[in-house]
């Protein structure tokens, strides 16, 4: 990602951007702090597994060196021999291995999630070019890598002195112990000093991460221009989507009023709202909103009733309220139950009068 022109980049990336700089392998993380936590995971394994590790190993060396007069001359039996050392080897080395990789695993997970592209391992003749490597080399995150190993080179060797320092007098007294006393002692001490170490290094990779962090969001930013074009590729022209947007509104319109003739009633403002009804006694629970307008379409709407002969109602306040509670295809909101049926009643008895004369 070069690094020039940042000042136009004010906008934060979009998800669609983000999805694609992650494909192309892109992301925030940090090496310092999966480098730390996979030496913490090394560290702990050997701690708890080493001795009996070590151990082992040298038992069954022990062993296979004691009764190794009693290899015949057959290869196979060598091969037997130095196979069951191999084996010890295998298993015991089997839990330090599992710690290192489940260590790794779970810090590389915590970054970026679960993440398989090849398309960083392909072949860009970009990072070829000699302007673009010196600017790389002089580049800000050249220096914070430089800043970075500094603090890490500064941190391991405060620690040794540190633990060095604290343990001075006791150094000073291995001379006049037993041999064994002075390994044992000098692992412990190695022991503390590489979590001492480790724990540093862990706290500079947090840092590292969080840098790492803003440098990602810095790195894909996006301009005002860029979002645009983005728009319009992924979503099409603004003019053909709100011509697509009115060609559907158009066909919505033209279905609602396909169903204004079999509606049971229309209830009117009178000029301003218009509401069509439905209500099927014997199938609804309740009268639906079939068809609805102001102004002009409702003024349709009232024409198309007319034609087909469907009942108007002037009842301003149901009309607004209808209006303002219930969408097309909705059946209409509980509060106005009573007020609809009693139109609707009014309906049934004029259509009742009608058939009577």
């Amino acid at each position: 990602m070069p690094e020039e022109r940042f000042e136009e980049r004010t906008e934060a990336a979009t998800p669609r951007r983000r999805e694609e700089a992650r494909q192309r392998g892109q992301v925030a993380r940090s090496v310092d702090l999966a480098a730390a936590v996979i030496l913490l995971g090394a560290l702990l394994g050997l701690h708890f597994f080493g001795r009996e590790f070590i151990g082992g190993m040298f038992g069954v060396l022990r062993t296979t060196l004691e009764n190794l007069h009693t290899v015949g001359e057959d290869p196979s039996d060598l091969m037997r021999e130095y196979g069951s050392l191999a084996l010890a080897a295998i298993l015991g080395i089997l839990p330090f291995v599992a710690i290192v990789l489940a260590a790794a695993l779970a810090v590389n997970f915590a970054q970026v999630g679960f993440l398989f592209t090849l398309e960083p391992l392909e072949p860009n003749l970009e990072r070829l070019d000699p302007i673009s490597g010196i600017q790389r080399i002089f580049s800000l995150r050249s220096l914070m890598r430089l800043i970075t190993g500094l603090l890490k080179l500064a941190a391991i060797s405060g620690v040794v002195l540190w633990t060095i320092w604290a343990e001075r007098f006791v150094l000073l007294g291995l001379v006049d112990r037993a041999f064994t006393e002075v390994v044992q002692y000098l692992v412990e001490v190695a022991f503390v000093l590489s979590i001492r170490a480790v724990l540093a290094l862990l706290i500079l990779g947090i840092l590292d991460f969080a840098y790492q962090r803003f440098q990602y969001e810095r790195d894909i930013r996006m301009s005002r221009q860029e979002i645009r074009e983005e728009l319009k590729r992924y979503e099409g022209d603004p003019k053909i989507r709100e011509r697509r947007r009115a060609v559907q509104r158009q066909v919505a319109m033209q279905r609602m009023m396909q169903r204004v003739p079999k509606a049971t009633v229309v209830i009117t403002n009178p000029t301003e709202y218009a509401v069509a009804l439905e209500y099927d006694s014997e199938k609804m629970a309740a009268p639906t909103v079939v068809a609805k307008g102001v102004d002009l379409l409702a003024q349709r709407i009232r024409e198309i009733a007319m034609e087909h002969g469907v009942p108007i109602v002037q009842r301003p306040e149901v009309a607004r309220a209808l209006y303002k509670a219930a969408e097309v295809g909705q059946t209409i909101p509980p509060e106005l139950y009573q007020a609809v049926a009693e139109i609707i009643a009014y309906v049934y008895r004029l259509k009742g009068m009608a058939v009577a004369s």
